[in-house]
């Protein structure tokens, strides 16, 4: 995502990138690996307080007018041109991107006269919020807002305080997209972006390493990468990348818009329809629809991931023990990483399984596990443990 927003920023002009991220620098160490015509800096926030803390971090390096970005907008550099054209044109010295949302109640809303800031709520309760109109994560600050930001207290929400102080104060514009834009609040988030991705950035391109059965169909807009192997039989449709060092094995289907990272193996008959595995999972035979599953995880043969509810109706999650609407129709599991899952196992749609869990053979997963969990079904009884 964030390589991705930086390949925007560079067609619209931006000539220096500041990126604040955690103390195990796992953005710099991916961002690295990667050629950027653009100037990138580092800066470490040791501990997650928020946009306005992160913000603060970067003070020595900021000197002038500043954009930020949260690290989802992916398609930001369709909006700096109105917000800088709106800069030059009113002279507004904060500009706040905004857009439409049909779930108020889970973001900053504002309260606009015209397009003039008067007021903003952070999640505001359920029927009551003021708008529609949400903080889409991209806006434009004078230098000064530093001080507001100093202002007010750290926390998760100092961010929203100082810009409710600024409109006190003096003048906050918006540039409304006029449209409702993804987001990046839950794991399923992350299927809408990565469409998003893929067909404006994905290259159809096999690398001159990979192995391509004779048998094997690769149809579609496609990246396959160095020493991936793909055996007989096996079919691969398009819009799909597949990372370096991957296998698909015979008469495995991979399909629709399916990310596969470095090292995963597909075993043989699997089907793979919309999903995205990270670096080094394996799975065997098997369904994998609309899941996202963490590094690391191997998943045993003939697993079932269902995507869809029997009565066909939208599917919910549970996370921290509440219950959210996702939106979705189809949607599989969420699992982390290191996670081992045994043969013959079923997860039912939306559940979410935790980082470092073992699973049963035979199992029904219908509701959440908790990372370091033990989990198996045995006839009729449900035995669950920590490690």
């Amino acid at each position: 995502m964030i390589l991705s927003l930086i390949e925007g920023l560079k067609t619209k002009g931006i000539k220096e990138v500041i990126i604040i991220q955690g103390p195990g620098r796992e953005v710099e160490k991916e961002v690295e690996n990667y050629k950027s015509d653009l100037p990138i800096k580092y800066v470490i926030q040791s501990v997650p307080r928020g946009t306005g803390d992160a913000i603060l971090k970067a003070e020595k390096m900021i000197k002038d007018h500043f954009f930020v970005f949260n690290s989802e907008r992916v398609d930001t550099e369709e909006y700096i041109e109105p917000i800088i054209n709106k800069f030059k044109k009113e002279k507004s010295e904060i500009i706040i991107l905004a857009g439409k949302t049909s779930a108020p109640w889970l973001y900053g809303i504002l309260k606009v006269k015209k397009d003039k800031v008067i007021g903003l709520v952070e999640k505001p309760t359920r029927g009551k919020e003021s708008s529609k109109l949400k903080i889409v994560g991209t806006y434009f600050f004078p230098k000064e807002f530093l001080n507001y930001l100093k202002r007010v207290p750290r926390s998760e929400y100092s961010l929203i305080d100082a810009i409710l102080l600024c409109v006190k104060e003096k003048e906050v514009k918006i540039v409304d997209v006029g449209k409702e834009t993804f987001a990046l609040k839950y794991p399923w988030d992350m299927f809408e972006i990565r469409k998003y991705i893929f067909d404006k950035f994905l290259k159809n391109e096999i690398s001159k390493t990979a192995e391509i059965a004779k048998s094997a169909e690769v149809k579609g807009k496609i990246f396959i990468g160095k020493n991936v192997k793909i055996l007989g039989g096996a079919r691969i449709k398009g819009p799909c990348y597949i990372g370096d060092d991957c296998v698909i094995g015979n008469n495995a289907l991979v399909r629709d818009y399916t990310n596969l990272e470095r090292k995963v193996l597909v075993g043989a008959s699997a089907e793979v329809a919309r999903s995205i595995l990270q670096e080094r999972v394996k799975i065997h035979s098997g369904y994998f629809g609309d899941s996202i599953i963490g590094d690391n995880c191997y998943i045993g043969a003939d697993t079932v991931i269902a995507n869809i509810r029997l009565d066909r109706g939208e599917i919910k999650s549970v996370v921290k023990g509440k219950e959210v609407y996702t939106g979705l129709k189809k949607l599989g599991a969420i699992i982390g990483k290191n996670t081992k899952i045994g043969v013959n196992v079923s997860i039912m749609p939306g559940v979410m399984i935790g980082s470092n869990c073992q699973i049963g053979p035979h199992s029904s997963v219908l509701k959440n596990i908790e990372d370091n969990a033990v989990f198996y079904t045995k006839a009729e009884n449900v035995i669950k443990k920590n490690k």
